[in-house]
Formats: structure tokens, C-alpha cells, sequence
């Protein structure tokens, strides 16, 4: 049964069906089965597709969601916001036709996915720019087509390199504490995560939302490392939140709250400025030179 496209801005209604339950407990993740009436909760398809390095939060092994899929999987079930829908064969399920079923696409990927080239132009171009919907990147979201400029002109900015491992504790600045997708984490959180550095990064496309804390971290590198970043897309939204290597970080709770302000402002159901802040990437540059001057 063909479904009519969820419109991102619409008010929905908060009555989650019973099969969403039986995702959560992961009995199917066949993304297109039950087709379900427009009235209901947001959808959200939920890519964790591996054509490079293989994470341990999106490997499923024997069982039929991986950590990242059951932990936002779940979310969709506790809050009562949306439905998700897990795939690790882009390949059938990222198509133009399909797209069509969702109001949000989310990463969890790496390398070249084996997209059809006429399925990414309309994902950018129709999908995200004209239609209004939403792209969320988590982790090495940015370690995919990172040679590819339509994809990282989306996203923001592309992996180069993670001088901090997964090992690494860190300290993360939080700038903006009134969007929904930073909110949660106060004035600043100290966690252990491996930590992104990107290249072709675009401060005046992006609105910094968190930072590493180059002040209050061991290794110190002379220039920002952001952390959670939001911007618009045409009429649509795209969200990177670069935490999300270890598997525990998908059991922190302010983690996955960070997720659904941030699954919620794209859906219009919350309100957050994305008002591109270059100032701000000028200033953490400024500031981790003189951190690292100061140390030598």
C-alpha cells in the first residue's frame, strides 16, 4: 500500500501504532512494511550502511538491530514522535520512490554508499531543498561521500582524521543553551568518545551549536573542532552531531535527548535559530591558538 508523504510541519498525532512496538523489539526492519496512514507519527528512515570502516554501534551481528538502530528505534517509541525504519541496503531502499514515505533521513554510514546518482540528486535537490524535510548526520555520517561536494555542501563539512579516539575523554562546550538539540546538555558535558576534525568546513553555511573544549582537554590542537552543528537546506534542515562512536554513548539518556530536539526542531515542532554563526568558528580558532601557544 502506497502511502501519502508525511509533511514536515504538520501537527501529528501522538497515537503510536502497535506494530511501531514490535520494531522496537526487533522482530522486522523490512522499512516498508504496513504502510501507514498519513495522520500518524513522523517517519524517519535510518541509514546505517557500512562502505568503509564498520562501527560497532551499527553492526547488527546476530541480532536484527544494531545499538544505534534499537536506541533511536526506542526513541521514537518513548517520546511518541515518529517511526523509524532501518536499512543497510541502500541500494532497494534510498530511491526516489521510497523517499516519498519519510519526513527525515538519518546517517550512521561511511564511505561511498552504492546510491543511484539520480536517487542522491533528487534526495539534495527535491527531497531536502524543495520539499522541506530533514537530514540528520550522527558520527561518521561526515565519513561518507567526503569527496563528493553536493553531499558535503549538505552536511556541512568532511572527515579528516580523529587525533581524539574513542578512549579520549573530552570536555564539549555547549554555545547555544536554547536550541533543543544542545539544551539538553547544560553549560558543558565531559564524556569518552572518539572525536572528529573536518576539512572542507563551511562556518558560514553552519550554526555552531557545540565545541570541543580545547582548554579543558589533554591533546590540544590549534583550531575548532566542532561538535553539533545545524543549518538550513532550501526549505529543509540538516543536523551533525559528530559524537556517537562508542556503543555506551547510545545509552546516555542526554544523548538521545540531544537527538530528539534535534528530530523535533525539524519536524517544526520545537523552535531553534540556525542562524549561521562564522564569528563564533573565528573566535574557537582564535582561542585554541593561544591554548596551544600557551602550552609549548
Amino acid at each position: 500500500m502506497s502511502r501519502t508523504p508525511t509533511l514536515p510541519f504538520r501537527k501529528r498525532n501522538t497515537m503510536m501504532c502497535a506494530h511501531l512496538v514490535i520494531l522496537c523489539l526487533g522482530f522486522f526492519t523490512n522499512p516498508f512494511a504496513n504502510g501507514q496512514d498519513s495522520s500518524g507519527p513522523a517517519r524517519i528512515l535510518m541509514v546505517t550502511q557500512s562502505a568503509g570502516f564498520k562501527h560497532g554501534s551499527v553492526n547488527r551481528q546476530d541480532k536484527p538491530l544494531s545499538p544505534a538502530e534499537r536506541a533511536i528505534t526506542e526513541l521514537g517509541v518513548s517520546s511518541n514522535a515518529f517511526r523509524v525504519d532501518c536499512t543497510q541496503d541502500v541500494a532497494k531502499d534510498f530511491t526516489k520512490e521510497k523517499l516519498q514515505h519519510y519526513d527525515l533521513v538519518l546517517f550512521y554510514t561511511t564511505g561511498d554508499l552504492p546510491i543511484a546518482k539520480e536517487d542522491l540528486e533528487y534526495f539534495f535537490n527535491t527531497w531536502l531543498k524543495q520539499k522541506g524535510h530533514g537530514f540528520i548526520g550522527t558520527h561518521s555520517a561526515a565519513d561518507t561521500f567526503k569527496n563528493y561536494e553536493p553531499y558535503w555542501d549538505m552536511i556541512g563539512g568532511t572527515f579528516n582524521g580523529h587525533p581524539w579516539g574513542s578512549n579520549s575523554t573530552v570536555t564539549i562546550k555547549v554555545h547555544d543553551k536554547n536550541h533543543p538539540a544542545s539544551r539538553p546538555w547544560g553549560d558543558e558535558v565531559t564524556l569518552k568518545d572518539e572525536i572528529y576534525q573536518f576539512k572542507n568546513w563551511q562556518p558560514e553555511k553552519v550554526k555552531v551549536l557545540m565545541s570541543l573544549d580545547m582548554a579543558k582537554t589533554d591533546l590540544k590542537k590549534p583550531y575548532h573542532v566542532p561538535i553539533l552543528w545545524v543549518k538550513e537546506y532550501g526549505e529543509g534542515k540538516a543536523m551533525h552531531m559528530s559524537l556517537g562512536h562508542r556503543e555506551d554513548v547510545w545509552t546516555n539518556p542526554t544523548f538521545m535527548e540531544s537527538l530528539l530536539g534535534g528530530i523535533k526542531w525539524m519536524l517544526g515542532e520545537t523552535e531553534g535559530d540556525a542562524t549561521p554563526n562564522p564569528e563564533l568558528s573565528a573566535a574557537e580558532d582564535r582561542l585554541a591558538k593561544q591554548i596551544v601557544q600557551g602550552t609549548k
